[in-house]
């Protein structure tokens, strides 16, 4: 049998009708119905990765075995029916979409948590400014003494506490992208700067001390230290749970409800269309349209019809789709399809 993949320059250099009869030959009859100039010049791409036997060993946290990101005092409060609360954080970064499982003595747990309170709180802010930048923000009050006389201190950030040099690389990418337009991390950088809420890292702290430095050499820059100490109302969570399973397969069952789309049954395919999969495994597996019946019966028992039975470029996602899982052979495996212009061989 001769490959799969037909060279996409042979398929738009004028072999096209020969190509495609050698495909479907190959994989055993038709090819789906006719594509137009914009469907042709694009392959569609799938790609196939293992994601084990069972669901609940990446899915469910055990904290005897491994230590959570997590609050695990959290997790012991609510296995005892105890309130717990936190400020700012949720105990255990659960969401609808995502939930949260535990497991401990056999007793399966989904963890979350519900808002209770707002707290009004004062926090450190460290911003970063160039040396040559002037402003009320960076005016660096420590910068001379009652004299008038220079007292400027300068520190590497490398020789700082642990907390000061995370906060020096945060409020580095705020004074980076200062300015310019993008290029500050999300969910990291915050009111321009970083944000001091670990209380260990605000009592360790030397940035933070009255008599603490005013300059820092980070990356090879020397930027002015600017401390400001804001208000801010944070969000107060209580923690909660439930028990959803007492036997891993129950715990399984929920998992696949949660996560598992189609279930494809190997008995049910073709031998073509099996294949199509083990190369899909292996290293991905691409056609052009009108594709060919084996990926076809593929595309169908993903649930992907999108892709065969309206219009191609319109319904169906034009880049990576979200990722979907497939369980196939007693695995479970997440899948994803994206187009490709058809530019050259491969």
């Amino acid at each position: 049998m001769s490959d799969m993949k037909p060279s996409r320059r042979r398929l738009l250099s004028g072999g096209l009708a020969a190509a495609i009869g050698a495909v479907s030959g190959c994989l055993g009859g038709s090819v789906t119905g006719g594509p137009s100039d914009d469907e042709r010049d694009r392959v569609l791409r799938l790609v196939l990765d293992d994601a084990g036997e069972t669901l609940s060993e990446n899915a469910v946290v055990d904290p005897d075995e491994t230590s959570p990101r997590w609050d695990e005092a959290a997790f012991e409060a609510v296995r005892a029916g105890d309130s717990y609360t936190v400020q700012y954080r949720k105990p255990f970064f659960s969401t609808d979409e995502d939930p949260t499982h535990a497991v401990h003595d056999g007793t399966y747990y989904r963890l979350d948590s519900v808002v209770v309170d707002e707290a009004e709180t004062t926090r450190p802010v460290l911003r970063l400014f160039g040396v040559d930048e002037i402003g009320a923000e960076d005016a660096g009050e420590n910068d001379t003494d009652a004299t008038g006389e220079s007292d400027i201190e300068v520190v590497d950030a490398e020789t700082l506490p642990t907390g000061d040099r995370r906060a020096v690389e945060i409020a580095y990418f705020a004074a980076r992208a200062r300015g310019n337009v993008g290029g500050i991390p999300v969910g990291l950088v915050e009111r321009g700067g970083y944000v001091y809420r670990n209380e260990n890292a605000v009592e360790a702290s030397a940035l933070l001390a009255e008599d603490g430095p005013t300059r820092v050499v980070y990356r090879d820059t020397t930027y002015r230290v600017a401390i400001d100490r804001e208000r801010f109302y944070e969000p107060v969570y209580r923690a909660t749970s439930e028990v959803v399973a007492e036997s891993p397969e129950r715990m399984e069952a929920i998992l696949r409800a949660l996560k598992v789309g189609p279930r494809v049954d190997e008995e049910a395919l073709s031998a073509d269309a099996r294949e199509v999969l083990e190369r899909a495994m292996y290293d991905g597996y691409e056609e052009s349209h009108p594709y060919s019946d084996a990926y076809a019966e593929v595309l169908r028992s993903l649930h992907e019809r999108p892709y065969l039975d309206g219009n191609v470029r319109k319904d169906a996602a034009p880049q990576w789709t979200d990722s979907e899982m497939v369980r196939y052979e007693g695995r479970y495996y997440d899948y994803r399809l994206v187009f490709k212009p058809a530019d050259g061989d491969e």
